[in-house]
């Protein structure tokens, strides 16, 4: 009896072993480039907090970083919180009219911008806004080693830079979180009075007779972290752009785009705690 013994290719079986090895190398490196990126934004954001309650306040920076981030943020925010209050009245208007509940429609309104809609859309605005001139401004000026200048002239530019970014987003994002939900509502009044006759007062009243600390209070709060998230994500990316030309564009696109999807993670995140709070 004859016994056949099959052939092994072994070229095939090398190849196919190389490309195996060449997957799991890829997907190692992604997971330790991943794991390197959370360390490296951790230590920037522990040196953030570090710069910020050692040595002399950068007091005239940080009031110019608010006055330039609130003014050239007002034109903007007018408009898109007008634009809220008056589409989310007349979208929402016969529907209540269906049911003779029209009476409704302010406080209603008042509710939905100061719970939710004025924060969310005020911070994804302020995050393609904001985050992308912040994380331009930095990434132009590390191509153009004017931070480096800064290192060896003895100014700290990690405080100068960073620290002011951030506390002003921090400070006036809730600002213009209420100056966008005041717009709304008067906003939500023009809309009340294209098919009908209210008067701004009678409006109001009935607007804010249904609001109560229980919505401001959470709606302030994380307008807080969606400042703090947009500062700390410009900053990061500007501060830590490439050398080249491109790489500013770079830091300005990807600080819009990790700021946006921040600020609705935490959204999410605050929401679940005030459910669990009130």
């Amino acid at each position: 009896m004859k016994i056949v013994i099959p052939k092994i290719d072994v070229n095939k079986i090398a190849s196919h072993s190389i490309k195996i090895s060449e997957k799991t190398l890829a997907k190692s490196e992604l997971a330790n480039e991943f794991l390197l990126g959370i360390g490296n934004v951790v230590l920037f954001i522990q040196r953030i907090f570090t710069e910020m309650f050692s040595g002399r306040a950068e007091f005239k920076e940080f009031i110019y970083q608010c006055y330039q981030m609130g003014n050239k943020s007002l034109p903007l925010i007018s408009v898109t919180g007008t634009i809220m209050g008056l589409v989310l009245t007349i979208q929402s208007r016969p529907v209540l009219a269906e049911f003779g509940a029209e009476s409704l429609l302010p406080g209603m309104v008042a509710i939905s911008l100061i719970r939710e809609i004025g924060p969310v859309i005020t911070g994804l605005i302020c995050a393609g806004k904001i985050g992308s001139g912040i994380g331009a401004e930095l990434g132009s000026m590390k191509v153009t080693e004017q931070i480096e200048a800064m290192e060896v002239s003895s100014t700290n530019p990690m405080k100068f830079l960073v620290v002011t970014r951030v506390l002003a987003t921090t400070v006036m994002l809730p600002l213009l979180v209420l100056y966008a939900d005041a717009l709304g509502i008067i906003g939500s009044w023009i809309g009340a009075n294209i098919k009908g006759d209210v008067t701004i007062s009678l409006f109001f009243s009935q607007a804010f007779s249904q609001v109560g600390f229980n919505d401001f209070i959470p709606s302030v709060i994380k307008s807080f972290f969606f400042g703090a998230v947009i500062g700390i994500v410009g900053c990061y990316k500007g501060y830590n752009a490439g050398r080249g030309t491109e790489s500013v564009g770079k830091a300005a696109n990807s600080a819009v785009v990790i700021g946006s999807l921040l600020v609705l993670i935490v959204d999410v995140i605050a929401v679940q705690i005030t459910d669990m709070l009130l």
